[in-house]
């Protein structure tokens, strides 16, 4: 059935609900995915789609533990440079290739060296790989990387076929194969995703649908309405103005976990002509516009006070967030202050892009609010999704409203963001005690002294500011009371092994 666009579609299709077969599992998505290659694409809805799609080295436990998926162990030797991992058996790609060492270097060898490639921060520390044998390999590092085995968790870790991306290149995200419990079948962009059950799947008894369609309905109105109508069997992202009606709701089923990641402001400090304002030129004019927003006020006003406020990449609760700099204030006369030192005393103005969803708009025209009584003036440029990310990855920008949805290691959070030619620094901010501090710390498995080089990094991110961090996100889903088996995690996922719908 296709997807209702329309609350009123949604509505006249409610009395029919019960006819939809259950085989066919239907997921909204807050916004449609870009590229569907594991090694170029960045999104987080694309993330969710790949947990169908695309098995991985390890995977996390709703705890947050490290644990075997394609790799059934691994060992480090005694100074932290060798990497040894034993292969799952038996597991095929969706081409029915092999799944072996072979396999694994070719992955990795593509995401060092693929061109477009956003994954080679990631992968940076792997000098070398060798196959001891076909199902063991050896990763040589250049030195320690603590990080390495929780990149593996991630897009790194996602396996594809070497034969198909040998043969598709660059063009690998419009037929991914991976050795996942789904296979691709088609994409109608803005429209659907569709997979279909993979049979040669080395876990197929733990799924239970034939297909599994992935629908982008950005309105999170729109979103529950077709959940409520039964043309959804669950929904990513509720909304928190939503969640007390969605508990009271006897045909839902609401699932919360606290994020690992953080909404905020990306400045274009240095990513071509866009950058020459004085926001991107200037740190004070960025400090001021962070001195203006009362981020306690936002998380009240747009979210009923469900999120966390923040300003750093990790949390006030998190182990890594450094106490030396507390969420600020607000602070009007500083705000000011800043600018007049700056030479803006007249006030400035800038543009911001964001996402055309409801709640992201809603983020930025209080920010706007805010803002203008410091003043800056922000004019907001709402665009679709992928048009903003891919916009700012070209410079086209001045400074753009986007999240991060968390990784498991701190590293995770901010080094491919901060780090000189970091996969995701669109901002193209440069420092050189950055690098040292975030580059330190992955040469340490022990926390107390990643702990002192965190702590260096965030003070610096405090002083230059190429993100301005506004807060830090709980995932909400809404399922169909029908559904059995979900389990949520902190990564935001959607895992559908054990997952089934009552017809």
């Amino acid at each position: 059935m296709r997807i209702l666009k329309t609350l009123g579609l949604a509505a006249m299709l409610a009395a029919t609900s019960g006819l939809v077969h259950a085989q066919d599992l239907r997921i909204g998505l807050q916004e449609d995915p870009d590229v569907l290659d594991p090694d170029q694409s960045r999104t987080f809805v694309g993330r969710i789609v790949y947990a169908s799609l695309c098995d991985k080295l390890v995977d996390i436990t709703p705890d947050l533990e490290i644990v075997p998926m394609l790799a059934t162990g691994w060992e480090w030797n005694e100074d932290g440079t060798e990497l040894t991992m034993t292969l799952r058996e038996g597991v095929t790609f969706h081409d029915g290739e092999p799944f072996n060492a072979q396999a694994v270097a070719a992955n990795i060898d593509r995401s060092k060296n693929f061109e477009l490639s956003r994954r080679k921060s990631e992968v940076r520390s792997i000098e070398s790989t060798e196959v001891i044998d076909d199902y063991t390999i050896k990763f040589n590092l250049s030195a320690p990387d603590a990080t390495l085995i929780a990149q593996f968790a991630d897009r790194s870790g996602m396996m594809l076929s070497p034969k198909a991306t040998a043969e598709a290149g660059e063009a690998f995200g419009l037929n991914p194969v991976c050795a996942g419990p789904f296979t691709f079948k088609e994409r109608i962009q803005q429209d659907r995703i569709v997979l279909e059950k993979f049979a040669d799947y080395y876990r197929a008894d733990e799924i239970n649908f034939d297909t599994v369609t992935f629908l982008p309905i950005p309105d999170t109105t729109v979103r529950l309405a077709n959940l409520r109508a039964g043309d959804l069997h669950m929904l990513e992202r509720l909304a928190a103005t939503d969640l007390a009606s969605a508990e009271a709701d006897d045909g839902l089923v609401v699932e919360k976990a606290t994020s690992l990641g953080y909404q905020g402001i990306t400045m274009n400090i240095a990513n071509g002509p866009r950058a020459e304002n004085p926001l991107g030129q200037n740190a004070a004019v960025r400090q001021a516009l962070s001195l203006a927003i009362d981020r306690t006020a936002l998380n009240q006003v747009v979210f009923e006070g469900a999120f966390a406020p923040g300003n750093q990449p990790y949390s006030p609760t998190s182990p890594w967030y450094n106490a030396d700099f507390p969420v600020p204030e607000r602070d009007i006369e500083a705000a000011r202050a800043l600018l007049a030192e700056a030479g803006f005393a007249d006030g400035v103005t800038i543009e911001v892009q964001v996402t055309n969803n409801p709640v992201q708009a809603q983020v930025m025209q209080v920010v706007q609010a805010m803002a203008s009584e410091a003043g800056i003036t922000i004019e907001l440029a709402a665009k679709e999704f992928a048009t903003l990310l891919a916009d700012q990855t070209a410079g086209e920008f001045t400074a753009s409203q986007i999240g991060w949805s968390g990784r498991v290691d701190p590293d995770g959070n901010i080094h491919q963001f901060m780090t000189t030619g970091g996969g995701i620094n669109d901002s193209h901010y440069s420092d050189p005690d950055m690098d040292r501090f975030l580059n330190q710390a992955r040469l340490s498995t022990d926390p107390a002294v990643r702990k002192q080089s965190y702590n260096a990094a965030i003070a610096k991110q405090q002083e230059d500011m190429p993100i301005v961090y506004l807060y830090h996100p709980v995932w909400i889903w809404a399922l169909d009371s029908a559904a059995d088996g979900f389990t949520p995690y902190p990564d935001g996922m959607i895992r559908l092994h054990g997952v089934s719908v009552a017809e």
